[in-house]
């Protein structure tokens, strides 16, 4: 290739970075200005330019303007500064990206697949030309964040996160592929816009979405067998009835059941050095019984099982809310995915709640007393003062998690979570909140942020070559990464590692979910191999190689 050909090639282009000696051997002469610039002074230039931007939604469109023209500057300035530029390339401004989707895309990336497919689909994923794919985050984009059905528009999660695979794990994003499930959209919105670029039909349901799932799962396990497959974005019983389908067919996972159940069960983890108190003597409320609700409780009880003598003593108190109130035996209309977590009858009567239909939040907190509150519901406000008063008045250090997003669908701010409890409340949320001066001191906010766990859990599974990705290997990632809290941001409150911290974060959890994968006989690797010498060759950083011709 020469010229053009390289300057196409986002992978290959460098810019003013090539050296006089590259532009005289490729054809490049006279195609740049003089002076050779090496990739630090780029980052600078670059960030500069998306400074001067006057929201985040120019900030992402700027991103990835220059994704599309040179990828390993993209991934040198994603890597170098995610604590400023991950909350751009995903949450929570990747959700206005995928609401604008049709009206603010220049070159789409990755892989549309419609049911006009359907019986094509292999030779759709042999157009990408890239016969290394290791890793695939799919979405059929109905619940993008908290904001539903989005379409088309929905790309912009697999996009987002395997960014942050890439700059965060280490994985060449030449190995990765982002792929939409076009199968329609419910969204009238998007349906009524001239312009909306998506497949305009009406959502597929039933035997014809079962049969188009099927066929593009089959089609990935014969075009890239060792390819892992992330589900991301799912309706609550698609997603749970998919996992359950798929996962022992190929190495697949959930990252809003999974993922999410990783990183808040590590946040609880961390949260309990501060207090010196043990996870079975916990009593966890959740308001919200979807997806993320019931993935976080399932994996709280196994990890309390796995610890000593949890096998023995009794597990955490589980107690659940979804919009109809606490769900428990004998109550209307409990779906089945639920039913694993309805409050015992004995249960409520022992916990003297009085006779009625439905038990809201309040009435839930003043029965139970619980230690530790945590918010999927989707619903901003939802934690309110009495709420939290209550709970704080019979629990000295209250957990508190409001982790729905974006920031608008916060079951509360932090600020009033502090305010409430006069400063002795633990929090940590799904948005990105600044620090909060409560009790005298400045609190710091962690961020029950995903990508703390899926990039170690991406990189571990493909250098272990799994042939599964099994419910332990999250126990493994969510106790690692509770180990890696620095002691300074415990004693400020923060439940999570600074985001600066990832690839260092990302490199143990892959680590220990290899470990894991090789000791349960999942894994295709050598018995012998070193793991951490296979992890760390794995691992890609973005710098400019040489180029010849």
């Amino acid at each position: 290739m020469r010229g053009a050909d390289i300057l196409g090639r986002p992978l290959l282009n460098k810019g003013t970075a090539f050296t006089p000696a590259e532009r005289q051997a490729l054809g490049l002469c006279g195609q740049f200005p003089w002076r050779t610039t090496t990739i630090d002074e780029q980052v600078a230039l670059e960030l500069e330019h998306l400074r001067r931007k006057g929201d985040n939604l120019e900030r992402y469109i700027g991103l990835a303007s220059l994704q599309d023209r040179n990828e390993t500057l993209f991934y040198r300035l994603l890597a170098g500064h995610l604590d400023e530029l991950a909350p751009i390339v995903y949450t929570p401004t990747v959700g206005e990206a995928c609401r604008q989707f049709s009206h603010i895309v220049r070159r789409p990336h990755g892989l549309w697949i419609t049911p006009d497919d359907l019986d094509r689909i292999p030779d759709v994923l042999a157009c990408m030309g890239r016969p290394e794919v290791r890793l695939i985050v799919a979405t059929d984009n109905e619940r993008i964040l908290g904001l539903g059905d989005q379409g088309a528009g929905g790309m912009g999660i697999p996009v987002g996160k395997l960014a942050l695979y890439c700059a965060g794990g280490g994985i060449h994003p030449g190995l990765t592929l982002p792929v939409s499930l076009d199968c329609g959209t419910d969204n009238e919105d998007l349906l009524a816009d001239p312009l909306y670029l998506g497949y305009p039909k009406p959502r597929l349901r039933g035997a014809a979405y079962d049969a188009f799932i099927e066929a593009f799962v089959t089609a990935v396990a014969s075009t890239w067998p060792h390819a892992v497959l992330q589900w991301e974005d799912f309706k609550q019983h698609n997603a749970i009835a998919m996992l359950a389908r798929y996962r022992h067919r190929l190495p697949c996972f959930n990252d809003d059941i999974q993922g999410t159940a990783a990183v808040v069960t590590a946040g609880i983890l961390a949260a309990l050095q501060i207090t010196g108190q043990p996870l079975a003597a916990q009593r966890l409320v959740f308001l919200g019984a979807g997806a993320a609700g019931t993935g976080i409780a399932t994996l709280v009880g196994q990890v309390a099982r796995a610890q000593p003598g949890g096998a023995e003593s009794p597990v955490p108190m589980l107690v659940m809310l979804d919009s109809r109130g606490l769900i428990f035996d004998g109550r209307d209309h409990i779906d089945e995915d639920k039913r694993p977590f309805a409050l015992p009858a004995g249960q409520l009567e022992r916990l003297g709640f009085p006779p009625a239909r439905r038990y809201d939040l309040e009435t839930v907190i003043q029965q139970v007393a619980p230690t530790i509150l945590i918010g999927t519901s989707g619903t901003g406000g939802a934690f309110t003062q009495a709420a939290i008063a209550a709970m704080a008045e019979r629990t000295p250090v209250p957990i508190v998690f409001p982790l729905s997003n974006p920031t608008d669908k916060s079951e509360a701010t932090p600020a009033d979570v502090l305010k409430w409890t006069q400063g002795r409340a633990l929090v940590a949320t799904g948005s990105p909140f600044d620090p909060v001066g409560a009790g005298g001191r400045t609190h710091l906010v962690g961020q029950a942020n995903n990508v703390f766990v899926f990039p170690g859990i991406g990189l571990g599974a493909i250098v272990a070559g799994a042939t599964e990705i099994t419910d332990r290997m999250f126990a493994v990632a969510a106790t690692t990464l509770a180990g890696l809290v620095p002691a300074q941001r415990l004693a400020q409150g923060a439940l999570y590692p600074p985001l600066a911290q990832l690839r260092a974060v990302s490199r143990q959890i892959a680590i220990a979910v290899a470990d894991e994968a090789r000791s349960c006989g999942a894994a295709r690797m050598d018995s012998s191999a070193q793991i951490t010498g296979l992890v760390d060759a794995q691992m890609w950083t973005p710098v400019y190689q040489e180029l010849t011709p």
